[in-house]
């Protein structure tokens, strides 16, 4: 519960002078509030210099884990039984479970917590299984669920292999000037793909050793089932002719000699790639095709590889007394950048340098990547290394975001200190623009946008190109350089962004919800960038972000945005959001506004005894329409980064 609202703006105080109202807020409420967040954000620190929040993902991935553990036969009953506690504490009114909390039932969610639970041993006529089965299949039944869910049902024997698309392991033989080679598609693809490639070729049976089966959520029988695939335009209708013809009369062909010799190609490339505890690519999907691939290969569960895939999973979980969920990877990184510019700002006008900064920023020192080999060499073989993974290790697969960030942060903290690894990071960060003067998340030109109606991608999420946001990030660290050199590769990521601007005045959030977070990334990083915040296409974004604000000060949108129709939804306001749009209309030059007055007063009226703010919503996409993500830091860092900044601009006013 909510406590009591410490102040209120009234009319008369929201049109009064700027020092009036900051006497207000200084003097009773902001400073507290601000020593309050901050120390309990100092708490949470790790011992080694980190923090590292928790990553929640929808009930997808628990309910994966546990019939990862079926698959494999090595099941750990006490795990299961607390992931299914957390799986059945989150279906929702309709009977299913959506991406995100408040979101509609999403199908091939709940086929996979349906199937999960019945494999747990819940009573499929009990009353929460029976009302998820009758909502799977007024949806369709699970024959209309995606790709990776109706892999998952070939795996366990439930629907035929004709009812997935067809992906041989032969795909990595393929030259890199086919039209689909591994190297084309994102990180998050093909670390997915390829330990895949050996699953769907050599198709095992998943042990099940209680076979347990779900026919009862098909309308049809799978084996009768003809609409597995859902062309929708000429594009994936040729790719689906493709995928047919591949299937019937190519893959008979195949010798032998060459599926093993593919087959231990994909082998090497993923255990080339394996990441050691942290786990392939750092993503739980991944992960798990690379452990049951390895399983399925011959390795023995005593096997180094073998334990260090299964290790890498389990660190991934979080365990409590009577509930228990698995994340879709680790934050350490992103968490640590964004903590230490959130405290950096709180100490304004301290003589020292916070020793929690001192240790965040020496800990993301000795993190940073040089020469590893890393796949974004593919399009940059001459490029030196300079990055940041997001998770704790993740060498082949550094990220512009977090290199911008942390960057930024040790910039703004002491760039003497730091100087050689921001410089090391810009110029990697230079390196990796795409063509269209945009920047993408780990890789460049990552375009090929004809592969996103493959049958493989119905979830639309097979490539990696240039967003705004990341663009953002990475002119915000360029221009702090004030080096010369990079004023070409600023123009044309300025270029992009101008282009990209919604015609409301917003920007598009692609790695946070939405158009909130989209336009504070591009506001904060063309100020710090140096650039003119009074010209019209920026006072454009100032004008629509304050017509969003709510009746309390703060402000709200819903993941539902990232669908055209639902983009308007009304939503409650929320500590992150709120601290997003304070901080883009700040950077604008907006701190004296009412708008920003009213943001301040709802963030300190919301913040709770422990000094955090809290939300149930999921503050991010991992991939809009498809998979939603809770950081659970951003309630944390975010407000507090608000509230300081809002202090040192009035001071400094």
């Amino acid at each position: 519960m909510l406590t009591p609202p410490r102040f209120r703006l009234t009319e008369n105080e929201g049109g009064s002078s700027l020092g009036k109202i900051v006497r207000k807020l200084l003097g009773n409420h902001l400073d507290g509030a601000i020593k309050a967040a901050r120390s309990a954000l100092e708490r949470d620190q790790h011992p080694e210099g980190y923090w590292d929040y928790p990553l929640e993902a929808d009930c997808t991935i628990p309910a994966e884990y546990i019939l990862m553990m079926h698959f494999t036969d090595d099941i750990d009953r006490e795990l299961e039984l607390k992931i299914a506690n957390y799986l059945r504490q989150h279906q929702n009114e309709e009977g299913g479970w959506p991406l995100y909390h408040g979101g509609s039932m999403d199908l091939s969610c709940t086929v996979k917590v349906y199937y999960a639970l019945k494999i747990v041993g819940d009573d499929p006529e009990a009353p929460h299984m029976r009302r998820a089965r009758e909502a799977i299949l007024a949806h369709g039944g699970a024959a209309k669920s995606n790709v990776f869910t109706r892999i998952t049902l070939a795996l366990f024997g439930q629907v035929p292999w004709s009812g997935v698309p067809f992906i041989p392991v032969e795909i990595m033989l393929l030259p890199k000037w086919f039209p689909f080679h591994i190297s084309k598609v994102s990180y998050w693809s093909r670390t997915v793909m390829v330990p895949l490639f050996i699953l769907c070729s050599l198709k095992p049976v998943a042990a099940n050793p209680r076979n347990v089966q779900v026919r009862e959520l098909f309308i049809t029988p799978p084996e009768e089932e003809t609409h597995y695939f859902h062309p929708t335009n000429t594009i994936s209708k040729f790719f689906h002719i493709l995928d047919h013809i591949g299937r019937t009369f190519l893959e008979p062909l195949i010798p032998q000699f060459i599926r093993r010799r593919a087959i231990k190609k994909a082998e090497n490339w993923f255990i080339e790639r394996l990441n050691g505890e942290d786990g392939l690519g750092g993503i739980f999907p991944a992960m798990v095709n690379a452990h049951e691939a390895l399983l399925l290969l011959g390795y023995d569960e005593d096997h180094p590889l073998v334990k260090t895939t299964k290790r890498a999973l389990q660190k991934l979980l979080i365990v409590e007394e009577d509930s228990a969920y698995c994340q879709p990877c680790l934050s350490p990184m992103w968490d640590t950048g964004l903590s230490c510019l959130a405290i950096r700002e709180a100490a304004y006008g301290e003589s020292e340098i916070p020793e929690s900064v001192s240790r965040g920023l020496d800990w993301l020192k000795d993190q940073q990547l040089s020469d590893e080999p890393g796949d974004w060499r593919d399009n940059n073989p001459n490029l030196a290394g300079g990055g940041w993974p997001f998770q704790f290790a993740n060498d082949y697969y550094p990220d512009l975001d977090d290199t911008s960030m942390i960057a930024w942060a040790m910039s703004v903290t002491d760039h003497e200190k730091f100087a050689d690894s921001i410089q090391r990071a810009a110029d990697w960060v230079a390196g990796m623009q795409s063509r269209n003067g945009g920047f993408g998340a780990f890789d460049k030109d990552n375009t090929c946008y004809y592969l996103n109606h493959i049958p493989f991608a119905d979830h639309g999420a097979l490539l990696d190109p240039p967003t705004e946001d990341v663009t953002a990030r990475c002119v915000a660290l360029l221009g702090l350089t004030r080096d010369e050199k990079y004023k070409p590769v600023l123009d044309r990521a300025i270029q992009y962004l101008k282009e990209m601007q919604q015609e409301e005045g917003s920007w598009f959030g692609r790695w946070g919800t939405n158009y909130i977070y989209g336009t504070w990334s591009v506001l904060s990083a063309l100020e710090v960038a140096g650039y003119d915040m009074q010209e019209a296409w920026i006072r454009k974004a100032v004008v629509w972000l304050k017509s969003i604000q709510h009746i309390d000060g703060g402000w709200g949108e819903s993941n539902d945005s990232y669908y055209e129709d639902k983009r308007n939804q009304p939503h409650p306001s929320t500590p992150y959001q709120t601290a997003w749009a304070m901080l883009g209309l700040m950077a604008a030059g907006q701190s004296d506004s009412e708008a920003v007055k009213k943001a301040a007063a709802y963030l300190i009226n919301t913040q709770q005894e422990d000094g955090f703010w809290h939300d149930e919503s999921f503050t991010a996409p991992g991939f809009p329409k498809v998979f939603y993500l809770k950081y659970h830091g951003y309630n944390k860092f975010f407000p507090l980064w608000a509230l300081a900044q809002y202090r040192r601009r009035s001071q400094q006013s």
